[in-house]
């Protein structure tokens, strides 16, 4: 079996997979060592990826190594199924690899958007089987926590549905402002991918979306455990 543990800005996950049959998804805020073990124990891992976007501690990497037979530490010089066009692939997340690992395993050889809604979005270009690069924008959070913390007076809310539009007071002004400005940011990356290809795809995942996927004017793929089954796509042929 594989096991998967994916190391976000927020939350970690892990996996289990048999082949390409998940049978197990955990969420975390925070995972100890001892819980790490606890969850395993069940299960006989003869392989296993990590995923940081944060700095992974070497004692997490040293007790999986002494347990499981073969453990990869996801980076750009992994076997990839996709060619890397990026001018500084040693700056390149390893959150956005496995998101376009995934979007190729759903879609190979397509010309696919992958959007990637979490802390961040991310907007990543896969064309065929090369990887072009992408873009890096502030997330709904970071946009609410932002108004709050580098104004004197605006208060920190959230989305919601229920909003004016236009704003007819603060608080609807903010989420209408913060929501429909990631909803045209979103309708206007497609729309120029589309105007630029004939054959696309559209691939939404990321914590934010499941919020954001009735809210686009364009078809997409929403796949909640992209990035997760990426990773275990791009474990299979890194343990062969």
């Amino acid at each position: 079996m594989n096991l998967i543990i994916d190391i976000g800005n927020t939350a970690t996950k892990l996996a289990i997979y048999d082949g390409n049959e998940k049978k197990a998804l955990i969420r975390a805020d925070k995972l100890s060592q001892e819980e790490l073990e606890k969850k395993l124990s069940a299960y006989k891992i003869e392989n296993a990826i990590i995923s940081s976007v944060k700095t992974t501690a070497d004692e997490l990497i040293d007790s999986l190594t002494a347990r499981i037979p073969y453990v990869h530490y996801l980076s750009f010089r992994s076997r990839l199924p996709f060619a890397i066009e990026y001018d500084t692939p040693e700056t390149l997340g390893p959150d956005r690899i496995a998101a376009v690992g995934g979007a190729y395993l759903y879609f190979p050889g397509a010309e696919i958007l992958v959007i990637d809604a979490g802390t961040a979005i991310t907007y990543d270009y896969l064309i065929g089987k090369t990887y072009k690069g992408g873009n890096i924008s502030p997330g709904l959070g970071i946009r609410f926590k932002a108004l709050n913390k580098f104004t004197g007076r605006l208060p920190l809310v959230t989305h919601s549905d229920i909003f004016t539009f236009p704003g007819r007071n603060t608080i609807d002004a903010i989420v209408a402002g913060v929501l429909s400005g990631v909803i045209y940011e979103i309708n206007e990356y497609i729309r120029t991918f589309e105007k630029k290809y004939t054959q696309v795809k559209v691939v939404l995942t990321g914590g934010d979306g499941e919020y954001l996927k009735g809210k686009i004017n364009h078809q997409v793929n929403y796949i909640p455990d992209l990035v997760i089954d990426g990773l275990n796509y791009i474990l299979e042929c890194n343990a062969k």
